[in-house]
């Protein structure tokens, strides 16, 4: 048998889907953090509006409130019911506009884009030793390759090291493409 609790608690973790005008900025940050960290959108959200402390913080904080309906997009999101019923709860209490509240929680993750950002310029940094560390064991494998038969144990581990640093080469430069869109961010 399921306690009450154990239900409650599932039905809060059930997905649901509401509409938000946030700023391109806002969107933006969202999709490129999610991508960049590799989650899902709807965890963001629901890290940053389910901390009930932050929120109610944000909410104290929130003055100029028509600054905010201007130039934003309806964007509809996926996030838990616990999290909607989180962000509804303290705008009612703080009589402040949702969409407002979700655009100040946002603004919260400024500083891991930034952070972000920054280990994308030392990655692309990184990117041309290694791509001299891949030619250069392609040029000992060739090497190898003349003074030494195939079967050769020193030609075959010469081999794996050309091998998995193209390998790893081709992963880190996939994570540079996807780090791309931090540059002009």
């Amino acid at each position: 048998m399921v306690s009450e609790t154990y239900g409650a608690d599932l039905k809060g973790r059930q997905s649901v889907r509401t509409t938000f005008k946030l700023s391109p900025r806002s969107i933006d940050a969202l999709s490129l953090l999610a991508g960049q960290l590799g989650i899902k959108q709807k965890s963001i959200f629901d890290h940053l509006v389910d901390d009930t402390r932050a929120l109610q913080a944000l909410a104290r904080e929130i003055e100029n409130r028509e600054a905010i309906d201007q130039n934003r997009i309806a964007k509809t999101y996926v996030i838990s019911r616990r999290t909607l019923e989180n962000l509804e709860q303290v705008c009612k209490r703080y009589q402040t506009p949702r969409d407002a509240l979700v655009e100040f929680s946002i603004e919260r993750i400024m500083p891991l884009i930034q952070e972000e950002k920054k280990k994308h310029d030392n990655r692309k940094k990184l990117k041309d030793r290694l791509d001299q560390l891949v030619a250069d064991s392609k040029a000992l494998l060739k090497e190898s390759d003349r003074l030494l038969e195939r079967d050769d144990p020193v030609f075959e581990l010469v081999y794996q090291i050309a091998s998995t640093a193209q390998s790893h080469s081709d992963e880190i430069y996939d994570i540079i493409e996807r780090g791309r869109r931090l540059e002009d961010f």
